[in-house]
């Protein structure tokens, strides 16, 4: 290190390696996963598509997704150590500690847990995508004082989860929202959740230990958790007549507000005009012009002040809040979507390995002599 090291605080603008699986097009503002712009595959693809595109590197033939289908809708049951210890844990433990668990749990039971080949790391990828919406189901059932309920084959991805969550078929409106922010969410190149798994994988641990970092790292509320912190935003200021003043408060205080900027964004993110079409789909669907009031007042009101435009969680809060999920299962329901993307970039980081060990400058105290040595 020298007096002209140059510190990147939080890594801002270091690339650290290459990717073939996402990206942020600068030039129309897209983020692509393998090339496909998400908005597209959003309106013509499904859920169980998409995640075999992310792992694949190209979308299925529909012989290809039928097979997928298949394997992923035989995982879905819930395995009995993984409910025993989901109810071992307190009902007060935030859900993101219940998830972590449970793959945690998972990781040690499956059988090729020591076998850290593509093909299984493949075949584990999808045993975790299948096992998790029952898990978080499981989680959401219990705290609300229900009988869990088994998972269907006969239903899709998305409409099996919200089957296992709420114990009815849902609507078409809610079904293609959910599915849309699942897509949406799958994938987000070198974020800090993802980062995080690629770390751990670097160090050759297996599959399941770089997802359960990576849950650790999607907790925060700088990361996944702004889902959350949007929601608690719009409980406490209440309606859309009061944004104005809550918000004066808010930045006189220079309170951070969740659900707006990000780091790779500079013209708005491009995942947010989809979102909000799926939200307003829910709007209309349940009836919640006083919801659809106050996201819009916020953020007018906001963008016209700091100029910061809105991200993926602040149309995904009120979505999930009105498809009936508590607002602390929201950042589990990011980890049902993005452990496609985490896996993606476990096994591409396992393809080509190199241990990710950065360097730091020191500014500690010289080099000292402990007294009486």
């Amino acid at each position: 290190m020298t007096d002209t090291t140059e510190i990147r605080k939080g890594l801002a603008g270091v690339v650290v390696d290459t990717t073939a699986i996402s990206k942020v097009n600068p030039e129309t503002n897209s983020l692509l996963y393998r090339g496909y712009p998400v908005q597209q595959l959003a309106a013509t693809q499904p859920f169980e598509a998409v995640a075999y595109l992310l792992w694949h590197g190209e979308l299925p033939s529909p012989e290809q997704l039928r097979a997928f289908r298949a394997e992923e809708r035989a995982h879905r049951a819930l395995d009995p150590a993984v409910k025993a210890a989901i109810d071992l844990t307190p009902v007060s433990a935030h859900p993101m500690d219940v998830v972590r668990t449970a793959v945690s749990v998972l990781g040690a039971r499956d059988a090729e847990a020591s076998d850290s080949s593509p093909e299984a790391d493949l075949r584990k990828s999808v045993r975790l995508f299948a096992a998790l919406p029952a898990a978080i189901a499981y989680d959401q059932r219990r705290r609300w004082g229900r009988d869990p309920i088994e998972p269907r084959e006969d239903l899709d991805y998305s409409r099996n989860f919200l089957w296992m969550t709420f114990g009815e078929e849902p609507h078409e409106v809610v079904a293609r929202a959910f599915d849309v922010s699942m897509i949406l969410y799958a994938e987000h190149s070198f974020n800090a959740s993802t980062f995080t798994a690629r770390v751990i994988t670097s160090t050759m641990a297996d599959l399941h230990s770089a997802v359960v970092g990576a849950i650790g790292a999607l907790k925060g509320p700088l990361h996944g958790g702004a889902n959350e912190a949007v929601m608690h935003v719009f409980d406490e200021i209440g309606e859309a007549a009061a944004v104005e003043a809550w918000l004066d408060e808010a930045l006189a205080t220079k309170r951070k507000i969740m659900g707006f900027g990000h780091r790779v964004y500079k013209s708005g993110d491009s995942r947010v005009p989809t979102m909000k079409a799926a939200l307003d789909t829910l709007v209309e669907h349940y009836g919640a012009q006083e919801l659809a009031a106050l996201y819009d007042a916020l953020e007018a009101h906001f963008v016209a002040r700091k100029g910061i435009h809105p991200n993926l969680d602040y149309p995904s809060g009120p979505a999930y809040r009105l498809m009936g999920f508590d607002t602390e299962l929201f950042t589990p329901l990011f980890v049902a979507a993005r452990v496609t993307g985490w896996t993606a970039h476990i096994m591409e980081q396992a393809a080509s390995n190199a241990l990710i060990r950065p360097l730091s400058e020191y500014v500690g105290p010289d080099e000292r002599q402990v007294p009486g040595a």
